[in-house]
């Protein structure tokens, strides 16, 4: 046939041009193994993209967070009420709060320190004491001897440099965050506390972030940095008291700058009460102070 006829012609060209009789046969496995090497390394520039991809788009870790003594005793390493699934295990050490839990089986439940999982344990540890009176006497780190501070560091580097456990934030002890609560705070007050300043407050780990809601002014920088804080997607009520916002679910300006709630429909006052309820027991954020408002 003609396409035979075509291939013979060309195989005895080739056989002719370098020749070797026979030739064909050579160059045809050359082109197949040149293809397949082409295939090759094309194919295996999406793996590379795809691994790039995953890195990429690896969690990043969350920012710095202050944690009040009761947030800090959730983190416990035991089950969770609502999903089943083990939560974490924080514990902190002179303020500093460690996630340890990649020490599940020594300070998770059951463990040998499972006494230590969600408490402030310095104390403790610097004197080499499970008793109960050593945890959660953050004020009493500064009252160690010279031995017992040496050795709270010698805690606080293992835990950091050797164990390298991630360290969350900081523990904000209850006789800092309890005198503010019976503060009346004016607007201009809250602007101030946008998330943004430059200046961490001593003992803290992540500047204040206020946002006001019914008569109550709530800390956010207590485990709401990610949403509040200035790269967050709620960061415009940061500073402000987001009442009517939040009980319209609106980011509408008129609503952000508006503060009355005297016109709201019950089922907005509503919302805005479980939103109240939300930021005080579910999420646990401090109060801070109060608007003035009357109940």
């Amino acid at each position: 046939m003609v396409a035979d006829g075509l291939v013979s012609g060309i195989s005895q060209w080739i056989d002719n041009l370098i020749g070797v009789h026979g030739s064909s046969g050579y160059v045809f496995i050359f082109l197949l193994a040149y293809i397949g090497y082409r295939f090759m390394n094309n194919s295996s520039e999406p793996f590379k993209k795809s691994s790039q991809v995953e890195e990429d788009e690896e969690e990043e870790p969350d920012p710095p967070r202050n944690f009040t003594s009761l947030q800090l005793v959730h983190f416990n390493g035991e089950p969770d009420e609502r999903t089943g699934e083990d939560k974490p295990v924080y514990l902190s050490i002179n303020g500093i709060v460690f996630d340890v839990s990649q020490g599940r089986n020594f300070y998770g439940p059951d463990g040998p320190y499972a006494a230590f999982a969600g408490k402030e344990c310095g104390v403790a540890l610097a004197k080499m004491s499970f008793d109960s009176e050593h945890l959660n006497n953050l004020a009493g780190c500064k009252d160690l001897n010279y031995g017992e501070k040496d050795e709270l560091e010698n805690w606080i580097n293992k835990f950091t440099y050797y164990r390298k456990y991630p360290i969350k934030g900081r523990l904000v002890p209850d006789d800092i965050l309890d005198p503010l609560k019976s503060r009346t705070l004016t607007k201009e007050d809250l602007a101030k506390h946008m998330g943004d300043a430059e200046e961490i407050p001593e003992g803290y780990a992540a500047v204040p972030i206020y946002i006001g809601a019914g008569n109550k002014v709530f800390d956010a920088s207590f485990g709401g940095v990610e949403f509040y804080g200035p790269a967050g997607g709620y960061n415009k009520f940061a500073g402000r008291d987001i009442s009517r916002a939040l009980a319209k679910m609106s980011f509408s300006p008129e609503d952000l700058e508006n503060t009355n709630t005297d016109d709201l429909e019950e089922k907005q006052k509503k919302v805005l009460d479980d939103w109240i309820k939300t930021f005080e027991v579910k999420k646990g954020y401090p109060i801070v102070g109060n608007l003035g408002k009357s109940s």
